[in-house]
């Protein structure tokens, strides 16, 4: 579930539920990020898959967070969304989503106990297909590389340096969710 360091203030989190094509677009960014990808200082790469409540437990001391997803927005399948601090307020108001009630409900959760994360962004893709299958359309699946910039693009302001790996890791089960 979690890659790098978990205590790290910094966490990129991809949710969505693999077994439905799109729907499982930031769970791949995800994997890509780290199969491809260390960083220096570490974070917390996160597969959220559809946690919901249960995404607690791995945002605990969470500063900054890139959360990845498929944005169902009855926009163009394929429009890429960037989503930052305010504007994910409005975005989660929208519930554009079904298991983004879930992460809404955790933020609000932090926030009433005092800890808020102090700086948000969502990184995601109007899906083309929510139908039942483990791999993303190939007009989503282009997508990926986009957000992947898009979050190294993120992390490099918050001062993380993303160094790109020689070979690929091999993430095992971690892979298979």
């Amino acid at each position: 579930m979690i890659l790098g360091d978990e205590n790290s203030p910094i966490a990129v989190l991809g949710v969505g539920n693999v077994l439905l094509s799109d729907e499982g677009f930031g769970v791949r960014v995800i994997q890509e990020l780290a199969k491809w990808f260390d960083f220096e200082p570490q974070i917390r790469l996160i597969d959220g898959g559809t946690l919901g409540w249960d995404l607690l437990n791995f945002l605990q001391g969470v500063e900054k967070l890139i959360v990845v997803d498929a944005i169902e927005a009855k926009a163009i399948p394929g429009t890429f969304f960037v989503f930052k601090n305010e504007e994910v307020k409005k975005y989660f108001k929208r519930k554009v989503s079904g298991h983004e009630a879930g992460i809404q409900e955790v933020l609000a959760w932090f926030d009433l106990m005092g800890k808020p994360i102090k700086e948000i962004t969502v990184i995601g893709v109007q899906p083309q297909s929510l139908e039942t299958g483990l791999e993303l359309t190939p007009l989503v699946k282009k997508m990926v590389p986009k957000a992947v910039e898009e979050v190294l693009k993120q992390l490099q302001e918050w001062n993380i340096k993303a160094i790109k790996r020689a070979e690929p890791r091999n993430l095992g089960t971690w892979e298979l969710r």
